[in-house]
């Protein structure tokens, strides 16, 4: 089945479920990215930080799928904010990645101490109007971040990847987001494997026949949010796309609604 796509601000369009590279080694990253093409990932998101771009680009070239038909996100890091040197790590990256564009470049993290973020908005609009990059966006912006970028910049992020997930469902930044035609985007959206022990989880994934991580991945599906599993061993990568064969319904979204602590799994992005 081909997985459901969200339209972007930007014209483009995403697919809504992506394959994460965070944590998996350069040597095995071209493997990984292979196997989600196979299962039928079309979406695949790194960062320079993850140091796997390479593995990346590897692995996009031989997946045996045309690159048109892949959405690929990278993100630049803390350490090269500013627009000169955002400019010089984009085109790092793609060095690294061996692509001609780029369908989605990020602002990793806001890092207000820096105070540098909105001249790296900046460079990545310059990218976007140049068509070196289809789609900017970013990632760990609370809305008063955003709120700056919109008085200071002339593009809205096409995309916001945020930690989110049953612990932390971000209802704030998902209503902002979706006032200003942002669309929201998962990272770590099973609170690294942690909230798939959930008790509530379990009863959930026994009524419908699936596993825990396949009913959070479909919570955010539902939402209609982006999400962004991640895994290298291939029976998960498959698994976590094979999610649209049941549906939740409104008890089970009420269930889930309760297991909301605000817990978070990375930092909060005022004080990365």
């Amino acid at each position: 089945m081909r997985q459901p796509e969200l339209e972007l601000s930007s014209g483009h369009s995403i697919p809504q479920i992506g394959f994460g590279v965070y944590k998996i080694p350069e040597d095995v990253t071209a493997d990984a990215v292979r196997t989600a093409l196979a299962a039928g990932y079309r979406h695949i998101d790194t960062a320079a930080l993850y140091k796997n771009e390479v593995g990346v680009g590897e692995g996009i070239r031989t997946g045996g799928v045309p690159r048109d038909d892949i959405f690929v996100t990278t993100k630049v890091w803390d350490t090269e904010h500013g627009y000169d040197r955002t400019l010089r790590a984009f085109d790092a990256s793609m060095q690294r990645l061996g692509l001609d564009y780029l369908d989605l470049y990020l602002i990793h993290w806001p890092v207000p101490s820096a105070d540098l973020y909105v001249e790296t908005w900046h460079a990545l609009e310059k990218l976007h109007d140049e068509g070196r990059v289809r789609s900017i966006g970013v990632s760990n912006f609370h809305p008063h971040h955003l709120e700056r970028l919109a008085q200071e910049s002339d593009h809205v992020p096409a995309v916001n990847q945020v930690e989110m997930h049953p612990w932390l469902p971000q209802d704030a930044v998902r209503a902002y987001d979706a006032a200003h035609g942002i669309v929201t985007e998962a990272w770590s959206p099973l609170a690294r494997g942690r909230v798939l022990d959930d008790p509530v989880l379990a009863e959930i994934a026994r009524k419908h026949g699936v596993t825990p991580a396949q009913v959070v991945i479909r919570w955010h599906l539902q939402r209609g949010d982006v999400v962004i599993p991640k895994s290298v061993t291939p029976a998960r990568i498959e698994s976590n796309i094979d999610v649209f064969g049941f549906e939740l319904d409104s008890a089970d979204r009420t269930a889930l609604t309760s297991l909301e602590t605000g817990e978070r799994t990375g930092q909060d992005p005022d004080e990365h």
